[in-house]
C-alpha cells in the first residue's frame, strides 16, 4: 500500500510562488493535498481508456493550467515516498519522468523549469531569476548535497526510467 500522507516539505514546497509569468514561469498549481484515490482512479481510468486501472502507485499533488498531472509515482518497493519518482501526466498525451526522487524535483524547480516544461517543451528557455530564486534557496536550504542543473535532472530521470512511456502504454486500452 502505497503512504498517501501528503509529506510537509511538498506542503512547504506548495506555497512558494508559481508564477506563470505570462508564459515565462511555472505552468504549475500545487496542490493542498494528494487527490483522493477515488478521484485519481477516475482520472487514470478516462487518461488510460481502461476502466479496470486502479491508479493507486500515482499520487498527484498538482496539475498544469490544461489539467496535466504531476505526481509521485510509488514504484520503489519500500522506499520512502520523497524518494520515489515524480512524473508528469499531460491532458493530451504527454507524459515522462521528470526527476528520480522530490531532492532532483527541487532542483529542477531551482533550474527554472516545471513538470510541464520540462516534458513538453524541454529546450525552453528557463524561468527568469527573480522568478525562480525562492525556488533556489528552497532547493539550497532542503537538498543542498542533491545539486544538479535541469538537464542532469531529466538525464537521470530518463536513464534510471526508461520503462516508463511502455509501462503506461501498457495501461492504455
Amino acid at each position: 500500500m502505497t503512504e498517501r500522507s501528503f509529506p510537509p516539505l511538498l506542503q512547504q514546497l506548495g506555497q512558494l510562488d508559481f508564477d506563470y509569468a505570462d508564459g515565462e514561469g511555472y505552468d504549475f498549481e500545487p496542490f493542498p493535498d494528494f487527490l483522493s484515490e477515488s478521484e485519481t482512479q477516475h482520472w487514470i481510468r478516462a487518461w488510460t481508456g481502461n476502466a479496470t486501472v486502479a491508479g493507486n502507485d500515482f499520487l498527484v499533488f498538482g496539475q498544469d493550467g490544461t489539467g496535466g498531472y504531476t505526481a509521485f509515482w510509488s514504484v520503489r518497493p519500500g522506499a520512502p515516498l520523497l524518494e520515489q519518482p515524480i512524473v508528469f501526466l499531460g491532458s493530451e498525451g504527454s507524459r515522462g519522468v521528470v526527476a528520480c526522487n522530490f531532492a532532483d524535483y527541487l532542483w529542477l524547480i531551482a533550474g527554472g523549469v516545471g513538470p510541464c516544461e520540462a516534458i513538453e517543451q524541454p529546450d525552453r528557455e528557463p524561468a527568469p531569476a527573480e522568478i525562480a530564486q525562492d525556488f533556489l534557496r528552497f532547493a539550497e536550504q532542503h537538498a543542498p548535497d542533491a545539486r544538479k542543473t535541469r538537464e542532469e535532472v531529466l538525464t537521470a530521470a530518463a536513464q534510471e526510467f526508461p520503462g516508463f512511456d511502455s509501462y503506461i502504454h501498457s495501461l492504455c486500452k
